[in-house]
């Protein structure tokens, strides 16, 4: 098993204690990942899987999509992994996984062809290297299986950005793929496709935006940023909602099949 940089480490750590703080309130920040990890679930509802299917979720969260592949694959052995424990206990709450794994999805404690489908909603974002994770977990496909994801797309939170360069500032968000640069990561796969959707954020302003991020365990900012002072943080909320305090996720839907 490849061996991760100390700092790496220590990054994934700061992620998962973030989402675990997060996770008894985290579903009622949510509504964005429910309808994202839905429309997935819908997505890969057109895969014809043996009925004891053996399936995978990376970063499973509190279950939301969890959930919603119990329901369209009821007898399927789901096994529902995610980084952090505490949301594994909350996920554990709606019953829908046949095993919880709290696990690194871009370093899977699996080898060989285990999985008739892997699917993971809003993860990915928060790996070091999407390409090489991508490539692990297509190893884990059975021929003929799929994988398929949700990630965060360059447009996410525009509006958020762009209040940050009115003040002259630049705002904390990682810099996510755009989706021809997803299509090309995914170029070498033989059966491979892509696409992208806008999922507005139903809260509105600048406070409710922090507020929101914090609910989800999502307010630790990209690596290296020094995040900004009260008064600086003022003044991108006063420019943010004048603007008109409105702003979306932008989602990136992948899939790639293993070819056998």
């Amino acid at each position: 098993m490849r061996m991760t940089r100390t700092a790496d480490m220590d990054r994934k750590a700061e992620i998962g204690a973030a989402f675990g703080a997060a996770a008894a309130r985290y579903d009622a920040s949510a509504a964005v990942q429910r309808d994202v990890a839905m429309h997935l679930a819908a997505m890969a509802a057109r895969e014809r899987l043996p009925q004891h299917a053996q399936i995978l979720e990376i970063g499973c969260g509190t279950g939301l999509l969890t959930q919603e592949i119990r329901l369209r694959w009821p007898r399927a052995t789901l096994i529902a992994t995610d980084l952090a424990p505490d949301m594994l206990t909350v996920a554990d709450r709606r019953g829908a996984a046949s095993q919880l794994l709290a696990m690194d999805g871009e370093e899977p404690a699996f080898e060989g062809r285990w999985f008739d489908l892997i699917l993971s909603s809003l993860a990915f974002q928060w790996f070091d290297d999407m390409g090489a994770a991508i490539a692990r977990l297509h190893a884990l496909l059975r021929p003929g299986a799929s994988l398929y994801f949700a990630t965060m797309g360059a447009e996410s939170f525009a509006s958020w950005r762009a209040a940050h360069e009115r003040c002259g500032l630049s705002a904390g968000i990682t810099d996510y793929p755009t989706l021809a640069a997803l299509q090309a990561l995914l170029a070498p796969y033989a059966d491979a496709f892509a696409c992208d959707e806008h999922h507005a954020l139903p809260e509105r302003g600048g406070a409710a935006l922090i507020r929101h991020f914090r609910g989800i365990g999502a307010q630790l900012p990209r690596d290296g940023y020094r995040p900004l002072g009260p008064a600086a943080l003022r003044r991108v909320i006063g420019a943010f909602d004048e603007a008109g305090g409105e702003t979306s996720y932008h989602v990136l839907y992948g899939r790639i099949t293993h070819a056998g």
